[in-house]
């Protein structure tokens, strides 16, 4: 990596959908003359996309490792190691729930989530260390890594970053860039799904998932210098499906998985229209009138890469992997059927499914291999 070098690569959220990131990142490993040289100083995470993230961060000085690292995690995954899925766990979550709509009125304490996600943090802890972050960014592997939680009090869109020292704090409307030392806590924030993940407090705030109310989700890799950026989303940017006519009421599962979607993918594609609107503005201007002018915009080349395959459906077909307590409570709601497909596909935290979604997201990048070798290496 050069100094001159700012490519960035932007992990989006998805709970076990970013299975689909590993995929892509595999096949991008084999595209690369140099597979221990990371090609992306700059690395933005969201969700399960900042696990991805900080995953690389930590193997920014053998990238090909890192690969592997993940490789070995979501292909042998299992819902135990993100969240409670015992029959007593799950037992206790769901009476908790129940009685909160019943009588919640008599008591001032309310269940935190449906789901106890404390294994995944024994398994963040266990497997990253997090001192190797500045110790890539001193040796220059890495320029910088951010990681993206929601405030829940102020609203805000939080990146926490950690790079090099000249990397300035940003703030706008309602989204902050501020320095951290990124640590477990940020990715368990930045990855708890509303509802179903408990917040996690940073500093002075209780955060959730850094999906929530990112309105501009390639913002921080803009502000941390990218001038290219490698999108990998977790859902297909474009459905051009006929609407299908029904007649039956929507589960509480296809509603929450809705809910979901929205949260995960709408904001990805809008900011991706309105940087393109912006690069084919700044084409008709020339260089030296931008400079002259003192415009700060500069064309920004992006490439994404998203499932080729509708996720949701792919969940249905694995969705009996899952614990069985997991299938009863999600059977209840209406998420064991291919309508409630989307909300099992962000928690099917289960091997045949992520390995699918790994198989996945390699064919798509093969399938695209010279658009990727030309980005990866322009010259």
């Amino acid at each position: 990596m050069t100094d001159e070098s700012r490519t960035a690569l932007v992990l989006t959220g998805g709970g076990a959908r970013a299975g689909y990131q590993v995929g892509v990142l595999k096949a991008i490993r084999e595209l690369l003359p140099e597979p221990q040289r990371n090609p992306f100083p700059i690395l933005c995470g969201t969700s399960a996309g900042a696990v991805n993230a900080a995953s690389l961060a930590v193997a920014a000085e053998n990238f090909g490792a890192g690969v592997d690292h993940l490789l070995n995690i979501w292909e042998n995954f299992s819902a135990r190691q993100v969240y409670r899925s015992d029959p007593v766990s799950m037992g206790i979550s769901g009476a908790r729930w129940v009685s909160t709509l019943a009588v919640g009125w008599l008591t001032r304490h309310s269940p935190r989530s449906l789901l106890d996600n404390a294994p995944l943090r024994r398994l963040l802890s266990d497997s990253l260390d997090f001192s190797r972050i500045a110790r890539a960014i001193e040796n220059r592997a890495l320029h910088s890594v951010s990681i993206t939680c929601s405030g829940y009090s102020s609203g805000q869109s939080v990146s926490f970053f950690q790079g090099r020292a000249d990397i300035e704090p940003w703030r706008r409307s309602q989204r902050i860039g501020t320095p951290a030392e990124i640590a477990v806590d940020h990715l368990m924030a930045s990855s708890a799904i509303p509802f179903i993940f408990p917040a996690v407090h940073i500093n002075r705030e209780w955060f959730g998932d850094g999906s929530m109310r990112q309105m501009a989700p390639v913002s921080p890799a803009i502000h941390l210098g990218a001038d290219r950026i490698l999108v990998i989303g977790a859902g297909r940017m474009t459905d051009e499906s006929a609407r299908p006519r029904v007649a039956i009421y929507p589960s509480l599962a296809q509603i929450a998985g809705h809910a979901l979607s929205s949260i995960f993918l709408d904001s990805m594609s809008v900011d991706l229209e309105r940087m393109n609107r912006i690069n084919k503005t700044l084409s008709l201007i020339p260089e030296d009138v931008r400079r002259q002018n003192g415009m700060s915009l500069r064309p920004i080349d992006v490439l994404t890469i998203a499932p080729s395959q509708r996720l949701d459906h792919l969940a249905a077909r694995h969705a009996r992997a899952l614990p069985w307590p997991v299938r009863v409570l999600l059977r209840g709601i209406g998420a064991m059927n291919r309508n409630g497909g989307a909300l099992t596909s962000y928690l099917l935290f289960e091997r045949s499914y992520t390995r699918a979604l790994i198989d996945l997201g390699y064919a798509d990048t093969l399938a695209r291999r010279e658009e990727v070798r030309r980005f990866l290496d322009p010259s």
